[in-house]
């Protein structure tokens, strides 16, 4: 529960960057992909391109404005002007607390509504706060993975956030590191989020010590994610190649 607890406060930290606007790309060596997205590249040569969020707790913001100041809403913006000619849309199907295992049982119905050419996955922290054996874990991403690619869709995996208060507490880079090896091994994009956060942290733009009840660094926080997440799906469309 004390864990928990730090990483809401983590979540809703004040102040994050020293002065002006964060350098989210300052992470973008952390961004690597060696995976295409055809579904995703089909679909935008059709000038429509559908995207499912899937996540828990940390892929929203709270506030009345905290859906479109999420990442999935950014990610929309980011997209949209990369690709004017296209119809992007991105929904979310986020719920707090749910493991790994927990979203795979909802995904059936998830896909059916939304009809994704890609999804997104966001998955791994609650599991490693819950202490979920890694063998059950594992092969809750593996069944994941493989029913998103039974419904003809594309997947990317966002890792858990980083978070120095809870790092000796919580075994967060454990289970990233699977999601690194099971995401290899399925030869699905991973958006190393750990990492890139991480980064930040040492690169002194985020502070994620600070705790205040304000919103700013949360919101610049997945203001950064959006727009990284967007680069990564752009570089795999582009590895894709022409739609066949």
């Amino acid at each position: 529960m004390r864990a928990l607890l730090l990483l809401a406060l983590f979540v809703l930290g004040g102040p994050s960057w020293a002065s002006g606007e964060p350098n989210c790309r300052a992470a973008r060596e952390q961004v690597e992909n060696a995976f295409p997205l055809p579904h995703a590249s089909q679909a935008l040569a059709g000038k429509r391109l559908n995207i499912l969020v899937v996540g828990a707790g940390s892929s929203a913001l709270p506030g009345p404005d905290g859906e479109k100041k999420a990442y999935p809403s950014r990610l929309q913006q980011a997209l949209t002007q990369a690709f004017p000619q296209a119809k992007v849309d991105v929904s979310a199907d986020v719920q707090s607390r749910r493991t790994a295992e927990d979203m795979v049982k909802a995904l059936g119905p998830a896909l059916a509504k939304a009809r994704p050419n890609l999804v997104i996955w966001q998955t791994g922290t609650v599991d490693a706060m819950r202490g979920v054996e890694l063998d059950q874990f594992g092969e809750a991403l593996e069944q994941g993975i493989s029913d998103v690619k039974a419904a003809d869709a594309d997947m990317i995996l966002i890792n858990a956030q980083y978070s120095p208060r809870t790092e000796s507490m919580i075994a967060l880079g454990t289970y990233s590191d699977l999601m690194r090896r099971v995401a290899a091994q399925q030869e699905v994009p991973l958006f190393d989020r750990f990492a890139v956060m991480k980064a930040w942290a040492d690169l002194g733009i985020f502070d994620f010590y600070a705790t205040t009840k304000k919103l700013d660094m949360a919101e610049g926080v997945h203001d950064c994610i959006g727009r990284l997440l967007a680069d990564l799906i752009i570089e795999a469309v582009k590895q894709a190649g022409p739609p066949g």
